[in-house]
């Protein structure tokens, strides 16, 4: 799968992996501390970790708001003013009074919120960048209408562009880790020869043909790509954990990102 606008999910390549992964106590060791579950635990209360919690969930997925507005009809300044301020009140401290556990996932709490937004507060939030609203992202840039402009061949509602482009964050942030985590080993080099592979078997070019690139043979290259989509399923599945409230949640929104995808 190419994420920006290529060629499909390759459901074969990235089967789910059983989301019973436990620790000593039974619990999910990593589950425990995403984002998400750190922002509804906080509920109403001002707490530092939830709002940093909730921070790095909206910078991943800030695009998938700003298609949407786009998609709903909006100019570009009017949409990247309407993302900015959306963000800048949802991440004031009193933005996390709205959220409890009856809001499930993230990717439903935040779309939910932005629909609200759209249709009772813009007035009042114009006014309030007249008056200096803080800025959250720097959004007033041509990149990123040129970004929306790949959308513009396509007929999707502006929900099913906001499910797209979420579920594209979401393996682009995974595949940023994982880049993240061979450079830091030295194999940055091996990465971008084998990242090809991540989503499909052999194709345009072989094993072999890499191998020689970087110094292995065929069989050492298909264990290393083996090794690496082990990985970034990992990767996915935690990406994925972030954005709901509970471990059972998470095989469901799996299966949603295939049908997205797919």
């Amino acid at each position: 799968m190419q994420h920006r606008d290529g060629v499909g999910f390759n459901r074969t390549s990235y089967r789910i992996v059983s989301s019973k992964q436990v620790g000593a106590g039974g619990q999910a060791v990593w589950f425990t501390t995403t984002h998400w579950t750190v922002v509804l635990a906080a509920g109403g209360e001002e707490s530092p970790e939830a709002a940093q919690a909730l921070e790095a969930l909206c910078r991943t997925y800030w695009y998938a708001l700003y298609a949407y507005i786009r998609r709903r009809g909006y100019a570009a300044p009017e949409a990247q003013d309407l993302t900015q301020e959306f963000l800048a009140r949802l991440l004031a401290t009193n933005g996390l009074a709205s959220v409890d556990r009856r809001k499930g996932r993230f990717r439903s709490f935040l779309l939910a919120s932005l629909n609200h937004f759209l249709a009772n507060e813009w007035d009042r939030a114009r006014a309030a960048k007249r008056g200096g609203a803080a800025e959250v992202l720097s959004l007033n840039d041509a990149s990123v209408e040129a970004r929306y402009a790949l959308e513009a061949s396509n007929d999707l509602t502006p929900e099913r562009l906001y499910d797209r482009q979420w579920a594209l964050a979401l393996l682009d942030r995974a595949l940023h880790r994982l880049q993240s985590e061979l450079a830091a080993a030295g194999k940055g080099r091996q990465f971008e020869r084998l990242k090809e592979f991540l989503h499909c078997e052999e194709g345009d070019r072989s094993y072999e043909e890499v191998g020689r690139e970087i110094g292995l043979n065929a069989p050492a290259v298909a264990s290393m790509v083996y090794r690496l989509r082990q990985r970034y399923r990992e990767l996915v599945r935690e990406e994925v954990a972030h954005t709901v409230p509970s471990l059972g949640d998470l095989d469901d929104e799996l299966r949603w990102l295939f049908q997205v995808l797919s």
